[in-house]
């Protein structure tokens, strides 16, 4: 009989989460929980834990850069404290963000992306009071929001891809000893992790949480759970096939999970479910050996498979789709301006005078 008490990967990371927000939620002024109430029904546990930390930061600032909370402790602040505060105030916040310590001493810093999601943060906590009136003023509103840069996407090329999985395939063949047995224990789980992140565009996180169930090669298909909670089957090709085969029938088969791990179709050497941290380091061991000069990421390795389906298809409302972008506007940041080719055929395109 089953076990109706089992909890998917994604049902228990949910209680994870939530659990973690609420010991954050301690650490904040009592009034932040209405805040935090208001804008569970649009976003997920994991931004709402991003958002906490944020918050904190901005909360300790005042306390050891503010002569006026220097004697608060963090749930003396009450809700009309945040109209006291002044631009100027939130304008030096900005400033601290660049470099700080935080709570365990450890030196953070803070490039534009940073700061940008951390002063989106403030702006957004600061916008739920003054909507609902429970503050008259809305400092926030008067200090500029930093520049946002656009930086060149990194990915794979088509030889770099080809060499990539070709390294993983054969590079170990020169290993001696224990090195060896390691890359041979997981020479098949890691070349079908990452060719499966390349024919796809899967987050990383969307990778890991993968059940085997949730395979079909009926339909050459995988049900992932994407950002939000929102269930999509996304299909993939035979090099992905002839891999995620080769995986199950063989390396996975041969091993017995822990328990609460059965279902997990990746799993690590301690068979348990491969995590997130685990995935990225493989993936930068084995991009470090074929690519030195680009930093290569799970994330990049996305960015590659939507670079190559844009090229491929023109198209950027299925990129989106394929992607599990909510707005083709962020499809559109990453990929409309890559194609060198569509640019200088614009060139040629409009005739000014007729020969």
């Amino acid at each position: 009989m089953a076990d109706t008490n089992t909890k998917t990967y994604h049902e228990q990371l949910y209680i994870d989460d939530t659990l973690r927000l609420r010991e954050i939620l301690k650490t904040l002024p009592p009034f932040a929980k209405d805040y935090f109430r208001a804008v569970e029904p649009q976003t997920s546990t994991r931004t709402r834990i991003s958002y906490a930390y944020d918050i904190r930061v901005f909360f300790h600032f005042l306390m050891e850069n503010n002569p006026v909370y220097k004697n608060y402790t963090v749930d003396q602040f009450t809700v009309q404290d945040l109209e006291r505060i002044e631009p100027v105030d939130i304008e030096e916040y900005q400033e601290y963000l660049k470099v700080y310590k935080n709570p365990e001493e450890k030196q953070i810093t803070n490039a534009e992306k940073g700061l940008s999601r951390k002063m989106s943060a403030l702006r957004s906590f600061y916008g739920y009071f003054f909507k609902r009136q429970v503050i008259s003023r809305n400092p926030s509103l008067l200090v500029d929001m930093p520049k946002l840069h656009d930086k060149a996407i990194i990915r794979l090329d088509t030889d770099e891809v080809a060499m990539l999985l070709d390294y993983i395939e054969h590079g170990g063949s020169e290993f001696t000893g224990q090195r060896r047995r390691y890359y041979e224990k997981t020479k098949n789980r890691d070349f079908a992790i990452i060719i499966l992140l390349l024919g796809t565009g899967i987050r990383v996180s969307e990778c890991v949480g993968l059940d085997i169930q949730d395979v079909d090669f009926k339909n050459n298909g995988i049900k992932v759970v994407r950002k939000g909670g929102n269930e999509m089957v996304v299909y993939f090709g035979e090099e992905v096939e002839e891999a995620l085969k080769m995986y199950l029938y063989t390396t996975r088969k041969a091993v017995t999970p822990l328990p609460g791990h059965e279902n997990a179709l990746f799993l690590s050497t301690q068979r348990r479910r491969i995590g997130v941290q685990a995935v990225e380091n493989m993936v930068k061991k084995y991009a470090r050996e074929v690519t030195p000069n680009k930093k290569i990421t799970p994330h990049k390795l996305r960015s590659t498979y939507g670079t190559t389906l844009y090229k491929e298809t023109g198209d950027i409302y299925l990129v989106a789709d394929v992607l599990g972008h909510k707005d083709v506007n962020t499809t559109k940041k990453h990929y409309a301006a890559i194609d060198e080719n569509r640019r200088r055929q614009a060139a040629g395109a409009v005739k000014l005078r007729e020969p």
